[in-house]
């Protein structure tokens, strides 16, 4: 019986995930704002356990994991998938905006992760799992501050990878595409202000995903499932795309920067070693 840790747990993947875990016969620490909102959900378990986590609170994040570690005697998944969206050109987004996004998307996945690491070093085993996106392979417009939390959180992944190979610990980022879920709804997303200068640009985005909404291509039930089979793996991928629209980003932005770098190599080239004249 493995041991799931899944932040953002009342809905969304989330929700689902824990009810997949849950049903594969595993035991899942389930993390909300409001722990009484994992009840309602999932109702008693004993299987389970509904703990309160602010993830932007670090001296929560510790006590969410000493009550798993408590509970449950260990932590084998780490499922980092708290957060939302800002829904904005760069410059409209406000300062506070801003802020808030990184706060959850990466200040707050950095400190359920510092405070989850220590029990799995202790084990010398584990796997954490950190939700990206689409955006955090390919930035675009209207999507800029967002997308840079979810670079932020790709960078993080790739450096966990390297550092805790040795220790015997796992590390998956995973990036989803447009999956029918709640993203797009107010209570996930923030929209700012627009500005008339943008309306051809994000303006753009702002009028696709109110269409988009409820209607996206993925499956997120068909996401849960594919997080088991991504825990099962022996040689679990660093990277994982999941859905067809994330994987012609991922080929379209590899393609592009191979055609840019093949044009402009000579230059990029000739900035080392010294000679005479400089």
């Amino acid at each position: 019986m493995r041991v799931w840790f899944i932040t953002g747990a009342s809905r969304g993947f989330g929700a689902l995930i824990t009810a997949e875990a849950l049903a594969a016969g595993d035991a899942v620490v389930a993390t909300a704002r409001d722990s009484k909102s994992l009840t309602a959900k999932f109702g008693e378990h004993p299987r389970l356990l509904a703990a309160a986590l602010d993830v932007t609170q670090e001296a929560q994040a510790r006590a969410a994991v000493e009550a798993a570690v408590a509970r449950f005697g260990r932590v084998d998944v780490l499922v980092n998938n708290a957060g939302f969206g800002l829904l904005s050109a760069v410059e409209e987004a406000s300062a506070r905006d801003v802020e808030r996004v990184f706060s959850t998307n990466v200040f707050g996945l950095l400190a359920v992760t510092r405070a989850v690491l220590p029990q799995m070093r202790r084990q010398r085993s584990g796997h954490v799992i950190n939700m990206s996106s689409v955006g955090g392979y390919a930035s675009s417009q209207g999507w800029g501050v967002y997308c840079a939390t979810k670079f932020a959180v790709e960078g993080l992944t790739e450096a966990l990878h390297a550092e805790l190979a040795p220790l015997g610990i796992k590390v998956t980022v995973v990036e989803p595409g447009y999956f029918r879920t709640d993203f797009l709804d107010g209570q996930s997303l923030s929209v700012s202000e627009p500005i008339a200068d943008y309306a051809a640009s994000s303006g753009v985005t702002r009028s696709s995903a109110t269409t988009l909404n409820h209607a996206q291509p993925g499956n997120p039930h068909k996401l849960a499932k594919a997080m088991l089979t991504l825990v099962d793996a022996e040689r679990p991928p660093l990277r994982l795309p999941l859905g067809s629209d994330t994987v012609a980003v991922v080929e379209a932005k590899n393609r592009q920067v191979a055609e840019e770098l093949a044009a402009w190599r000579e230059l990029a080239v000739s900035t080392d070693g010294f000679d005479a004249t400089v």
